[in-house]
Parts: C-alpha cells; sequence; structure tokens
C-alpha cells in the first residue's frame, strides 16, 4: 500500500474522535477518564473552588461564604486555603472537574462517614452533610493533613489521588502510621493522633515531614497516596 493510499493517523477527524466528550448519561458522576469528572448536573452539588475546568449548560458557580457552615468554621475557612474551599454549582448541564491531573475516584457513601483530605476532596453530592475538621496540634500545620473534611449521609463523593491509592485496613490492636501529607482519606469513626517520631527528626533534620506522623488506631481504613503533598496556604486564604 502506498503512503497516500494508507490511513492517516494523526488527523484531525481521528484527534477529535478520540477525546470527544462520550456522554454517557449513567448518572450524576462519571469519569470522562481517570483524571476527568464530568457531573451530569440537575440542580446542586459541592466542587473544589478551582476544579472545574470546563461546563455546558445554564450552570451558576457561588463560592461558599465563611459563615455558611456556622461560626464554627470561620477560623478553620480563614487560614486553610483554598485546599478546603468549596463552591457551590447550581443549574442544568454537564460540569467538568479535574485537579492538576491527579487520579479520581468515585465512592457512594450509604450512610457511612470518611474522612477526606481537604486537597483531596474534589466534589460531592448535597445529600452529604460535611464539616472541616483542623488537627489539633500546632505542630501539624507544618503538614498538608491539616484540614480535614468529614462527609456523612447517603450520596456520591469523588476523592482525588496521585497516582493509585493503596488502603491500608486498620485492626483493633495493630496500630498504622501515615505520613500526613501521603494521607488521602480514612474511616469516619477513627481519630488520629500526630505524633513526632524524634529519631526520624534526628536523622533527617528539624524540618522534615516525614518526623511528623499520624497514628491510626481502632477498626476501619485509612488510604495512603504514592507521592507527599505538601499544601499549606495560610498566607493566601484573602
Amino acid at each position: 500500500m502506498s503512503e497516500s493510499a494508507a490511513p492517516r493517523r494523526f488527523t484531525l477527524d481521528r484527534f477529535v474522535e478520540a477525546t470527544v466528550e462520550r456522554a454517557l448519561r449513567e448518572g450524576l458522576f462519571e469519569l470522562e477518564s481517570e483524571r476527568i469528572l464530568d457531573i451530569n448536573l440537575e440542580g446542586e452539588v459541592w466542587i473544589k473552588t478551582g476544579a472545574m475546568i470546563a461546563y455546558t449548560g445554564a450552570v451558576k458557580f457561588v463560592r461558599e461564604k465563611l459563615l455558611d457552615q456556622g461560626l464554627g468554621n470561620l477560623l478553620k475557612k480563614a487560614v486553610g486555603g483554598e485546599g478546603a474551599r468549596l463552591t457551590k454549582a447550581t443549574g442544568s448541564g454537564s460540569v467538568f472537574c479535574a485537579d492538576v491531573g491527579k487520579k479520581i475516584t468515585i465512592l457512594e457513601l450509604q450512610g457511612e462517614s470518611i474522612f477526606v483530605n481537604g486537597n483531596d476532596l474534589l466534589a460531592f453530592e448535597q445529600t452529604l452533610s460535611y464539616d472541616i475538621k483542623m488537627m489539633k496540634k500546632v505542630s501539624a500545620l507544618l503538614a498538608g493533613g491539616l484540614f480535614n473534611v468529614r462527609l456523612e449521609g447517603t450520596g456520591l463523593v469523588a476523592v482525588t489521588s496521585h497516582y493509585e491509592p493503596l488502603t491500608l485496613p486498620v485492626i483493633h490492636g495493630e496500630k498504622v502510621t501515615t505520613d500526613p501529607n501521603a494521607t488521602v482519606m480514612w474511616s469516619g469513626n477513627l481519630t488520629p493522633k500526630l505524633k513526632t517520631d524524634l529519631q526520624l527528626k534526628t536523622f533527617l533534620g528539624r524540618g522534615s515531614g516525614e518526623s511528623l506522623q499520624m497514628e491510626f488506631e481502632g477498626d476501619g481504613f485509612v488510604v495512603v497516596q504514592p507521592y507527599e503533598e505538601v499544601v499549606f496556604q495560610a498566607g493566601n486564604a484573602g
């Protein structure tokens, strides 16, 4: 077959065909790819501020006000940076969300509760109640896991991670310890303790993030990613 008769592999039509929106309409949340979430919006949904990359239809975006969740969250939001801020998408259409190319996982909660690192929460249904939780130790300011969001109820939630996440079972009587900057999510019934490993601090240097750890006890699970994501934007909270 001559070169002129051979099928053209790199034409614009082929590119469009390979990358065009699939529009499956199989539910509220669906994955266009591992890294792009398509929200088939009919009503309202919460998304991470800054996560919208495109939309179709009649959709409005309203950034959550500091007092929407009461005075208790005012301080948390004031110093929490973008990682714990939310935007409400309202209307009818398709809203496409992504977060620096991270892998997206869709979960359906059925009356359960989970904690998600504030920077790893991409979107969730209005049917889920949420509360921003702040780690108690001031030393946690050095860690990306300082602000976490507790979700509870029945509905869909989209969580992001750098590369493939790993779930570690937490079994009664056996502790699981993680790096806060690599911790994505954990069971809603678990309350991790922050601790400092003095040996690691001595070995790695006083400023090392690895010296600060999260310790889990009880029955449940904790999810980590193969990446240490340090997100602290207190100076940019305005």
